[in-house]
């Protein structure tokens, strides 16, 4: 079974080398996309045995993913595993997230950092990852307790159905919810992590700011009447609550109540405009989907 990995990297010189070290040991090819760095990290990339791709800028992890998973299907390979550059993750656990793949249960495998209890992972990570996770719970069939890890394995038929297109961090949200969409099988498995030292280049504030807003982007995209019809028709039955009741009360006093009338009128305004959104988008992915199939 030929085992390619793929190491997205940007300004990671200092734990690059030794981390490629230790996976030729065990990876058939390695594939470093050094995303626009601009410290030794292609240099020392391409001094070591690996096929390195090099983006002219830095375009995001989601572009670095794009990049390893094309230059993947070249090497015909049986399993590819991405793993994070940066030192985080465990070697030793690369046997356990491919296992699936190679028993055929899974076509795509998370590495999951909270499948087990870890205490290595500071809180405000665990809080942010698992609201990001229970967001994007809402578009996947399966019940995914970290949707964020990078540390993943896929087979052939997860990379030529899985069509990404997000640049950044959101990629891995699209990820899962593509792959949910085209029934592939996704499974998980625990894994260790270690935040020793500065193991992340992002701002935890704005990076799960990014990551929510694009989780949100491909839900509303893949399930538009879920995304906008379900809460749009909740907001006609409020505001038809809300204007029986200014009926009702101007029926016994001959007064209309200003402020319930309003809630009644500017609910069903919302909700009449966002069952049109639900019904346009939903016109407008079908016929790219339909456009795509031909």
């Amino acid at each position: 079974m030929k085992l390619v990995i793929g190491l997205p990297a940007f300004n990671e010189e200092n734990n690059l080398a030794k981390i490629i070290v230790k996976l030729e040991k065990i990876a058939d090819r390695i594939i470093v996309c050094n995303d626009g760095s601009t410290d030794a990290t292609g240099l020392i990339a391409e001094r070591l045995d690996t096929i390195v791709i090099n983006h002219s800028k830095n375009l995001g992890y989601g572009a670095s993913i794009k990049s390893i998973f094309n230059r993947a299907k070249e090497e015909n390979f049986d399993v590819l595993v991405t793993f994070d550059a940066d030192g985080q993750h465990t070697i030793s656990d690369i046997e356990k997230v491919i296992k699936p793949i190679k028993d055929g249960k899974a076509d795509l495998v998370i590495g999951s950092r909270f499948l087990e209890e870890n205490k290595n992972i500071p809180n405000y990570r665990k809080v942010g990852i698992k609201v990001i996770t229970k967001v994007s719970n809402f578009s996947i069939k399966n019940d995914i307790s970290d949707s964020q890890s990078g540390f993943r394995a896929y087979n052939k038929k997860a990379l030529e159905l899985i069509n990404a297109s997000d640049s950044g961090m959101g990629i891995s949200t699209e990820i899962l919810i593509k792959a949910s969409k085209n029934n592939l099988s996704i499974a998980e498995v625990p894994i260790n992590v270690s935040y020793e030292g500065d193991t992340s280049t992002h701002n935890p504030i704005f990076h799960g700011t990014s990551v929510l807003l694009s989780t949100i982007k491909f839900m509303s995209i893949e399930n538009p009447l879920k995304f906008y019809g379900i809460p749009g028709i909740i907001f006609l039955v409020i505001g038809l609550f809300f204007i029986i009741w200014t009926i009702d009360i101007f029926s016994e006093t001959r007064q209309i109540v200003t402020n319930i009338s309003l809630i009644g009128i500017g609910a069903i305004i919302l909700g009449i405009i966002m069952l049109m959104n639900a019904i346009i988008l939903y016109s407008l992915v079908s016929v790219v989907r339909e456009q795509q199939s031909n």
